[in-house]
């Protein structure tokens, strides 16, 4: 018996195969295997066709069909994750309207911030536990305003996942920690949030069927199990953002747990038991993929948008030629800690939340042409991406969050012991790194919701732990780069 996992990202789909039994992944793979385009027509903004996701999924089935030998009868749930905050506008035919206006597009927030203003930040953080920001509600308003015409035939408004989920189903719905996503979920009153509807005219019409995380969702239709080669019915159980999914992924369901991700982008997201939030609305809250009326479970998040992107910037613009990650990694670490003050702002890839929203640019300082080079221009990068994760990191204890150890997939970033090093020596916490990823996690998040799990203990028991990095006995050059980093930070 196997579970199905996909993870729809905005530089590639993953999918992976489990073996229910073992908890073992039999099969993965993603495509496209050079980053998925984005289309940005204008500086801030970021847009996707989701048509290309489906393209992608369907070729990470064939392969982990081939690879694994697996009979598609064999497949008993399917589980799906997805980029976070996206926008997809379906009319009244289930045809998709324009272009998904994806997570790291920040025309959404004069949209959001105005509301935030006119609602009041009490009201608003009460409710929401967020600013509007840039999140989804912010963004589909800038559709609203520019392009009424489309807004006009929207029928239903979908994340990313829940449009995945469509076309596996052909059932229209989504979940109440997608709505916390949107922004539209209302925390006092455990439904959607109407206030901020009516603020911004919507009609709740607009919003699909609201189902659990972990449930029947739908059953592949028999025109997707054709396209894909699966057997039609088989029900797809599970569906949660990427975060919470990597959290997920990590075992992460209870206060006090923490797991970090550096991807393209770069988050820590810690549980809380209670439901607080941030007064300047720097971190994200929102509800973990177990959060219910009657079991408090906010995800807190801090997310920096410029993590691998930056360091695959890097890669292109000034490591030498031809060399790969691991080669770039060594070369950095010929540049000692603090990379000889040398400071990196990572914030080059759109609006940033922990910043309240403001697109503060990537920029680097320090730079002394008699004694710097590539090395620590290399180093100085992977530090200020830790550095922007201690900063939110920081804003997170203040709402009360502790953070002492994190747990971390071995991918990414992470596999760069300068990155793990300098993470561990500025926060005092020890890292945890773990074999699993969000495709993974997305099927074993399938196998809860389809029953076949009694809880995530269960569905988690073979989850390997590979590596512990403690911190340095001598954090202290980490804490000054890090002090150094604030004061530069402090001048933009």
């Amino acid at each position: 018996m196997y579970l199905l996992g996909y993870d729809i990202g905005s530089s590639s789909v993953k999918a992976a195969l489990v073996d229910s039994a073992s908890g073992v992944c039999v099969a993965s793979d993603f495509f496209p295997k050079s980053e998925a385009p984005i289309k940005a027509l204008q500086p801030g903004w970021a847009e996707q066709n989701p048509e290309n996701w489906w393209k992608y999924l369907s070729e990470a089935t064939a392969s982990v069909l081939k690879k694994s030998g697996v009979a598609p009868a064999d497949i008993k749930a399917i589980g799906i994750s997805y980029q976070m905050h996206g926008l997809v506008l379906l009319d009244k035919e289930r045809r998709v309207l324009r272009d998904a206006i994806i997570w790291c597009d920040s025309r959404g927030v004069p949209f959001g911030e105005k509301a935030f203003a006119e609602l009041g930040s009490e009201a608003t953080l009460s409710h929401l536990l967020n600013s509007p920001g840039n999140f989804t509600a912010a963004k589909l308003q800038w559709v609203k305003q520019n392009e009424p015409e489309i807004f006009d035939r929207t029928d239903k408004i979908m994340l990313p996942g829940d449009y995945i989920a469509m076309r596996l189903t052909g059932e229209v719905c989504t979940t109440a920690s997608g709505l916390s996503e949107m922004m539209l979920w209302d925390f006092k009153t455990n439904a959607l949030a109407g206030f901020l509807m009516d603020y911004f005219g919507y009609d709740s019409s607009i919003i699909p069927e609201i189902k659990d995380t972990f449930c029947e969702q739908g059953r592949l239709t028999a025109a997707a199990a054709t396209e894909l080669g699966l057997a039609e019915g088989t029900p797809v159980t599970y569906r949660a953002g990427d975060q919470p999914n990597k959290a997920l992924s990590l075992n992460v369901f209870n206060p006090g747990e923490v797991a970090s991700t550096a991807g393209t982008s770069g988050v820590v997201y810690g549980i809380n038991g209670t439901v607080d939030y941030d007064p300047c609305s720097r971190v994200n809250n929102f509800a973990h993929v177990n959060h219910s009326s009657a079991q408090t479970r906010i995800g807190v998040m801090t997310c920096i948008s410029g993590t691998g992107i930056l360091n695959s910037w890097c890669k292109r613009n000034i490591a030498p030629a031809g060399i790969s990650y691991a080669d770039m990694n060594d070369f950095a670490a010929m540049a000692p800690v603090g990379a000889s003050g040398v400071t990196v702002l990572p914030f080059g890839n759109g609006a940033e939340r922990v910043l309240e929203n403001r697109q503060a640019g990537c920029s680097f300082h320090g730079i002394n042409f008699n004694i710097h080079n590539r090395s620590h221009l290399l180093r100085a990068a992977q530090e200020g991406i830790v550095f922007s994760f201690m900063y939110g990191m920081e804003i997170m204890e203040s709402i009360g969050m502790k953070i002492d150890k994190i747990h971390a997939g071995n991918a990414n970033m992470f596999l760069s012991p300068i990155f793990r090093d300098t993470l561990a020596g500025v926060s005092g916490a020890t890292i945890e790194l773990y074999d699993t990823d969000g495709a993974v996690g997305a099927a074993k998040g399938a196998g809860i919701g389809a029953g076949i799990y009694k809880d995530n203990t269960e569905a988690f028991a073979s989850l390997v732990k590979l590596d512990e990095i403690m911190p340095a006995p001598d954090r202290e050059p980490y804490i000054e780069a890090y002090d150094r980093w604030k004061k530069y930070l402090r001048q933009i």
